[in-house]
């Protein structure tokens, strides 16, 4: 019954158009947007170029790529607070606890796995595809666009895979961000801050739109999957 009742009340606090609530959220969807925009066209390149591409250093790069996948958020949280703090290389940028510095470290975060789930889509392409563009006249570039194409729907799975990564992330967001209201404050760390204070109301009803997202994004890919297969 309590875990009805909190329930019920944290729906009734997100319709009643809490401030500090939405302000986490739009912090959290906008951070995330724009890192996954950044991190997107560099390591979807690098991705297609590992895959299809044989030159010296290549597999030492996909280890790197596959060891980032499994690197714990909270450390390279503290690397790039290090690299920002005042003491740090960066320092006089000013970036620590800015949106900024999130929005940079969120990017770390996702080009790992863009970049090694693209690589593994066109790996699992027909090899055949690149020759029959080639074949019939296409240019390098034209042959790369053609094989991305082929794989465009698992580029997608990765852009919602990367995403869904960074909004769910604290350990990063909490080092770089500062967790401050109204600027740096995002889903999760409220719902950390919330909880350990025993306000679990706020923290179910930021639960409920983390969840309220993945099931969008996810259904949004699938529909788009859908429809890709009726061609």
């Amino acid at each position: 019954m309590e875990l009805l009742h909190s329930t019920s009340a944290a729906l009734q606090l997100l319709g009643s158009g809490d401030a500090a609530l939405w302000s986490a959220i739009y912090i959290s969807v906008k951070v995330c947007l724009v890192a996954l925009l950044i991190a997107s066209p560099p390591a979807i390149l690098l991705g297609f170029v590992l895959a299809h591409y044989r030159f010296p250093c290549r597999r030492l790069l996909v280890v790197l790529v596959q060891t980032l996948l499994a690197l714990p958020t909270v450390v390279i949280g503290l690397i790039l607070y290090m690299l920002l703090s005042r003491q740090g290389p960066f320092g006089s940028w000013r970036l620590l606890f800015t949106q900024e510095a999130m929005i940079i470290g969120e990017a770390v975060l996702a080009f790992p796995i863009l970049a090694a789930l693209t690589l593994a889509a066109v790996q699992g392409v027909d090899s055949r595809a690149a020759e029959t563009a080639r074949t019939l006249g296409a240019g390098r570039l034209r042959s790369a666009l053609t094989l991305l194409f082929e794989v465009r729907f698992a580029v997608v799975a990765a852009m919602v895979s990367g995403f869904g990564r960074v909004i769910s992330e604290i350990g990063c967001a909490m080092m770089v961000g500062g967790n401050i209201a109204g600027l740096t404050r995002n889903i999760t760390t409220t719902i950390a801050l919330e909880t350990s204070k025993g306000a679990f109301v706020q923290g179910i009803a930021l639960g409920i739109v983390l969840i309220a997202i993945a099931l969008v994004i996810n259904f949004g890919l699938a529909l788009l999957q859908g429809r890709g297969g009726m061609r």
